[in-house]
């Protein structure tokens, strides 16, 4: 199996700006559109809670994303997203292992 991983981040959008996840999101998309290793990310809503988000990013392995976590572009492309990050849910990353 390839060593593709998947991050998961937690996001809430506040009362006051329920469209501000969103925009973060589009934000930082824009900004790592072409980063090395980076297939691609989704936004997504949760059904029965419409003001919580995750944003699923696909990386072609690991190594590529400790590459762009550890490197000096990280803390400011995501920093948009940072004020919405839903405190009680860390961020997580997993490694694909089987896939049908």
């Amino acid at each position: 199996m390839a060593e593709r991983v998947r991050v998961i981040l937690y996001a809430v959008a506040p009362d006051d700006d329920p469209e501000g996840v969103r925009r973060a999101y589009d934000t930082i998309s824009t900004r790592l559109r072409g980063t090395p290793g980076l297939l691609g990310n989704e936004l997504l809503r949760d059904a029965h809670a419409p003001g919580r988000f995750a944003v699923l990013s696909e990386w072609e392995s690991l190594t590529a994303f400790r590459a762009w976590e550890d490197g000096s572009e990280h803390r400011e492309a995501t920093a948009p997203l940072r004020p919405h990050q839903d405190p009680a849910l860390r961020p997580r990353v997993f490694e694909v292992v089987a896939a049908y």
